[in-house]
């Protein structure tokens, strides 16, 4: 409350407070040159594709890269410099009218928002899970942000995505092998914070990750990149 977050919720979900209904602005789509679609006025429409369209990757935010004011802005921020991704930003806390309306025009209604070659990619969550997956990796080289990304390079980056890194079948709260299983058990009993990956889910890594470390079975448990082993 005090640092004024709790009032951008309320705003994000477009909840109404005494200072907001005291202080209504007109309604974004109101008057002439409206955009059937999104009710938005048709000049603030072409605002909007004008910034999406400001640079190749872009990223809608609460805040700035080297000061964001919210957790999911901080973290898409992380991954794309993991990802060595140059990218331009604009603070949605600083135009209420690109903030309401952005959520209109792209039918997503939080933040942050990022887009890649005019298309919206996402909030954190689905950054994130693409970043785990390889698929933004893909499909920035596929837009030719980033060249290709191999295969040997991706499996180095997986291994050390987490200090302590395990690639299993199914995830900790469902291994689905008993070899897995005991693993993960075995992390929990000693307090060990781990990352880990379903190869089930990605068939080029779980046959990759073979030749790469060597080992012909899962799970593997690294340790800072370094394979410690298997099960037994």
């Amino acid at each position: 409350h005090e640092s004024g977050e709790l009032k951008d919720v309320f705003r994000d979900h477009d909840i109404k407070t005494s200072s907001s209904i005291n202080g209504k602005q007109p309604e974004s789509g109101s008057g002439k040159g409206v955009t059937a679609s999104t009710g938005l006025s048709s000049s603030l429409t072409s605002r909007l594709d004008s910034l999406i369209n400001s640079s190749p990757v872009m990223l809608f935010m609460k805040g700035k890269p080297e000061e964001p004011k919210c957790g999911f802005s901080r973290k898409v921020v992380e991954i794309l410099k993991q990802e060595k991704v140059e990218f331009e930003s604009f603070d949605i806390l600083t135009d209420d009218e690109v903030r309401k309306g952005l959520k209109v025009h792209s039918n997503w209604s939080s933040y942050p928002q990022l887009y890649i070659k005019g298309e919206l990619i996402g909030g954190s969550d689905i950054v994130l899970e693409m970043q785990k997956s390889g698929e933004l990796g893909r499909v920035l080289a596929e837009k030719g942000i980033t060249r290709q990304e191999s295969l040997d390079d991706r499996l180095k980056k997986l291994v050390n995505s987490a200090p302590v890194m395990l690639f299993m079948k199914g995830n900790p709260e469902a291994p689905r092998c008993g070899f897995s299983s005991k693993v993960v058990n075995a992390l929990k009993e000693e307090g060990v914070t781990f990352g880990s990956f379903d190869i089930l889910s990605d068939e080029e890594v779980r046959q990759g990750l073979k030749t790469f470390s060597n080992w012909p079975t899962y799970p593997q448990l690294y340790y800072k990149g370094e394979l410690v082993g298997g099960c037994d």
